[in-house]
């Protein structure tokens, strides 16, 4: 059984977490039981103390748009080497909690950065890996934030930006999707049992195309 990359993206919180467990659950009802959750930024110990960095900056010195997207490839260049390809050549599946495409949505939509310094920048450093299947949870923006202040945390510097700034990361996201068959867009702003469901049945669909049953 070939290993496979799923990566779930989004938005702040889509239910990201959530649907990776059901991913997780369902692979295990095909008999696929060696797999790893990861994120984005994060997933090594380097990346986690990149992830932080992001995350939270320094009060004192204010993260440049170039520096951020920098820093988020170096977590991601730390993470697929050292974690991702490893487990897919030994033949486990891997499931990530975002994965390149935020970085053309957020840096790319959100920060504006040109779209070639991104493509040529992640031509270097991911080549010709891609996931394999990628489910976008859509929300709009709105809603997205309301849920982020809901949780009753305080906001990182990212969840803080403002709405124009999730409107722009949203935006190109729908673009990115529209033009690649590999990403299903799942409504995430619908009933949880409906949302569910939804996982259920594109990620079903995806593995009856991947000769997998149960």
């Amino acid at each position: 059984m070939n290993s496979k990359f799923i990566v779930v993206e989004g938005l702040e919180s889509t239910g990201k977490t959530s649907a990776i467990q059901q991913i997780v659950a369902i692979l295990h009802s095909y008999g696929i039981n060696d797999i790893i959750s990861t994120r984005e930024p994060g997933g090594t110990p380097l990346a986690e103390q990149l992830r932080t960095l992001i995350k939270q900056g320094i009060g004192s010195d204010p993260i440049t748009d170039c520096a951020e997207l920098l820093l988020l490839y170096a977590a991601r260049a730390q993470l697929v080497e050292s974690v991702i390809k490893p487990a897919l050549t030994r033949g486990a599946w891997v499931i990530s909690d975002r994965h390149d495409l935020s970085s053309q949505a957020y840096q790319g939509g959100g920060r504006g950065i040109d779209k070639q310094v991104l493509q040529t920048l992640r031509n270097a450093v991911l080549g010709n890996f891609y996931p394999d299947f990628t489910l976008y949870l859509d929300l709009p923006p709105a809603m997205s934030l309301e849920r982020a202040r809901a949780r009753g945390t305080p906001l990182d510097r990212i969840e803080a930006e403002s709405l124009s700034f999730f409107h722009r990361t949203r935006a190109r996201y729908q673009e990115l999707v529209a033009n690649d068959s590999s990403i299903v867009t799942i409504d995430a702003g619908q009933p949880r049992e409906k949302f569910s469901a939804a996982i259920r049945n594109q990620i079903e669909q995806w593995l009856s195309t991947q000769e997998i049953h149960r």
